[in-house]
Order: structure tokens, then sequence, then C-alpha cells
């Protein structure tokens, strides 16, 4: 079920109705449950034993753990809860891909060894619920919190519908510590959290599927075709496409929720308007950076054991952050490039070039920003190429050293022109309303970078608020159609 469906519409309407019917707020917590189940079964009814298997595990693993002072019967424990949750992710996730690199090693070594394909299908969300549930059995093992008491809110924290297949991933205490008092939507929540779920909507259905991704689609399908105009054309709308999808997503998981009465953790803080890496992954899925540093990172030795043993902290973080997206090389890839920048800033911080005075104006820090980005779209092109052919055909184009030169030629020359041979199946319209966006894009997130959507919507004229939803509301409503485009973070 999508939340850009009219299903999902009158599944929420409902939802929303009987859930303020009902006074109980034990019998409130029951429904929201059952609610959640029949959500995650609406893609594929049996993977929700997946959920019971993952709630089951670490309710009774993390409860014992707590009740025995013995570390090694602990330790055991913990790997029970390991076993059982990584060991799923890693069958329906990574199973095929394992497979297919474990026959081509062989047959690179003429070794003649083969396994039999598995049809494995992937369920939704595997991947965002594993991660939350395993959070729990963490922080209790590393005495951060202690086991609940409710069963029925430690089922609703790991199953809560809004988040439940692509995040945000909220941590035991953000959501348990919630379920102690009766939450109703107040009238405010309520109208904060539609708001929310309309800008979501909106960031999903028009900029994203109905602006990005057609260009997206014509250009890293003729990547042998593309010049240099075209490859960035269509990096640019890919850039886009991902942060409007996911960020629709994740913000429409927010109001649903807060409709109901529960807060979730901002996902998206402006990420294009980050200025440098670190900073980048402190407002790109803040859920997931956040828990890669402090369930891998952290523990792996952070930054505590020396430069050298740091850089390959990071690189180990990044590179499974990576593979964390699917079981692909090419996202492999992508993490370790947000690895190598990572080690190179946190070099470059360490040396004498960060103490320059520049850095700190508003010249230096724009010009960190736009690097930031440029590099940003360098990974984004693995990150959403099939293959290594692609992304290398798309990074020759974006980095022709011809087409540099003459554009920085023609920035510093009155009256130079510059000729460009381009695909004639992307046009001017094409790149004229992506590059548009594009701009516009990086002004609101570097414009609104330190601020949020509640607090820039709180400042602006009532009339001009009311006139600019309704706008959205109407442009999303006429953009959907009859075909419901599933978020891309559906298939992590």
């Amino acid at each position: 079920m999508l939340f850009n469906s009219y299903t999902f519409f009158i599944f929420f309407a409902v939802v929303l109705l009987v859930s303020r019917l009902i006074g109980n707020w034990t019998a409130r917590k029951s429904f929201l449950l059952l609610v959640s189940y029949l959500f995650y079964a609406a893609w594929n009814p049996p993977f929700v034993i997946l959920l019971w298997i993952s709630t089951l595990i670490d309710w009774f693993v993390s409860k014992t753990i707590a009740a025995t002072n013995n570390r090694h019967r602990k330790f055991v424990f913990l790997l029970i809860s390991l076993f059982v949750n990584l060991g799923m992710l890693a069958y329906f996730k990574y199973g095929t891909f394992a497979i297919e690199n474990f026959n081509a090693f062989s047959d690179a070594l003429g070794l003649g060894l083969h396994c039999g394909k598995m049809d494995i299908i992937l369920p939704v969300g595997i991947s965002f619920y594993t991660f939350q549930t395993l959070s729990y059995t963490l922080d209790v093992y590393f005495d951060r919190i202690k086991p609940w008491s409710s069963f029925l809110d430690y089922a609703l924290y790991v199953t809560f519908f809004p988040q439940l297949v692509a995040g945000p991933i909220v941590r035991a205490p953000e959501f348990l510590e919630q379920c102690k008092e009766p939450r109703k939507g107040t009238s405010s929540q309520i109208g904060w959290g539609l708001c929310l779920f309309i800008i979501g909507l909106f960031a999903k259905v028009v900029l994203a599927d109905l602006f990005c991704a057609p260009t997206v689609e014509k250009v890293y399908n003729h990547s042998n075709m593309v010049g240099f105009l075209s490859a960035w054309t269509g990096t640019l709308a890919f850039a886009m496409q991902i942060f409007y999808d996911f960020f629709g997503y994740s913000t429409c998981a927010i109001g649903v929720a807060l409709c109901l009465g529960f807060e979730l953790p901002d996902n998206f803080r402006f990420p294009y308007a980050a200025c440098g890496f670190s900073d980048f992954w402190k407002r790109w899925h803040i859920s997931l950076s956040s828990w890669l540093r402090d369930y891998l990172y952290i523990p792996l030795g952070g930054n505590r054991k020396g430069p050298g043993r740091t850089h390959i902290n990071l690189m180990l973080t990044m590179l499974l952050g990576g593979l964390w997206h699917g079981a692909s090389w090419m996202f492999v890839i992508w993490g370790g490039l947000h690895g190598l920048y990572l080690i190179g800033e946190k070099m470059l911080c360490e040396s004498s070039i960060a103490k320059w005075r520049i850095w700190q104006s508003f010249v230096g820090q724009l010009f960190l920003t736009l690097l930031t980005f440029f590099l940003v779209c360098i990974t984004w092109v693995f990150f959403r190429s099939g293959d290594l052919t692609t992304a290398f055909e798309m990074i020759r184009a974006m980095l022709d050293p011809r087409m540099i030169y003459s554009f920085v030629y023609a920035a510093i020359t009155p009256h130079y022109s510059i000729t460009i041979a381009e695909p004639v199946w992307l046009g001017f319209i094409d790149h004229g309303y992506i590059f548009i966006i594009s701009i516009a894009s990086l002004f609101l997130h570097f414009r609104l970078k330190n601020s949020s959507f509640e607090e820039y919507f709180g400042k602006m004229n009532i009339l001009l608020r009311a006139i600019l939803f309704a706008l959205m509301m109407y442009l999303t409503f006429i953009s959907m159609g009859g075909e419901d485009n599933a978020f891309i973070y559906f298939q992590f």
C-alpha cells in the first residue's frame, strides 16, 4: 500500500477516525498494531511472519540479556539476535547476489563450480525494520536502556505502519516513551501532520515522478549517446529525484504519525546545503547515518585509535552502508566513494589549509557547499547506473575536459560562444526545467539549512500559506493519474 495511492487515503482516513473513537489507550494501541500488520500484509501477507519472528526473538532475547549478570551468556543471546535478524536479511536480500558472485568467481578461476539460481522475493522494508529491532537489542546489551515492560508497546514500535517500510529508523526510547500515556492527535498536530503529508506527496508525485524521473530514464537508458550537457542534466535530475522521492516518503510518514499523536524524528535537513561530507551525513538519511555511527563506527573504535584506524573505520562503515542499500557492487562503490570523501575531508581538516580564513566567509562557505554537491552528484552516477559501463560512460561525459575548459573560458571571455552537440531526444525543455528545479532546490536548501519547514511556514502569511498548500494539493492530485509509482527506497 503506497502513500501516493487512493487506497491509502481511504485506509488512513478510516484508521484516523476509528483510532480517535477508541477511548481505551491499550485498545487503541492494539488497533494501531493490527492495522500496521494489515498495512504490511497488503504487499505480501506471508512476509508478516518475518516481522513476528524479529519481534518475538528480540523481545525474549533482550529480556534474557537484562536478566543475567553473566557476560558470556549475554553475548551468546546477542549472537542469537544477530544471527536471526541478519541471517534473514542476508538470505532474502543478498542470497541471489552471493550466488551470482560465487558463480562468476568460479568461472574466472575455471573451477566449473556453480550454484543454482534462487528465486527469492525481497520483503519490502526488511532493511529498515531489521535495523530498528536490532537497535533495541543492542541498546539493552550495552545497558543504554532497560527492557520495556509492555510487549504490545514493543510490537507497535517494530511495526508502526507510517515508517515501517522505508523509515525513518526509529530508536526504542524515541518511540516507547510515547506509549506510556494516551496519545491522540491534537487539532494542531493533525493540521500540521496533514500539511507534512501534502508536502511529502507533492515532492514525490510532482517533483520526483512527474518532472525528474522521465529525464533520468532518458539519459541513463541511453548513456552511450550522452554528451556533457545531457549527462549533467540526467544526473542533476536523479539527484533531485532521489531526494524528493525519499524526502517525500519520510515527510509523509512523519505527517501521518503526527496525526495519530506520535512524533517521529526528522530524516532530512536540507542535505544539498551541506558544507562538507560529515555535514552531508548529518542531513541525509539521518536515521541510517546515526545508526551506522552508533552501532558500527563507534564500536569499531571510531576515531579513538589513531588516524589510520579512524580511516579504516570510516571506510568500512560507508562500504557496509552502501551494501545496506542493495545487493549490488554499484552500491558498494557509492559507499566507498563517500568513505574516501570523509577520509579526505578529515585529513584536510587536520591540515593547515583548514585554518585559512576564507573558508569562514560567505564565498568560502558557498564554494565548499557547491563542491560538496558536485562530488555527491558524482556518487549518484554509480548509485543510479545499473553497471560500471553505464557509470563510466556518464562520468566520461560529465568530466569531459574539453567541455569544462570551454565553459570556464566562456565565463571569463566576452562574446565567446559554445557549440554543444547533444542527442535530439533530450531537448531544450528537458534541460531547462531540470536546471530550474535544481537551482531552486539548492537555493531553498541553502536558505533553510539552519531552519525547518515548520518554522518557515509558520512565518508565512496565512493566506499565502493556504494558497501554496492548495496549489500543491491540486498539482499532486492531477499528477497522480491511475499509476502508483513505488518509492525508490522500497527496494532497499
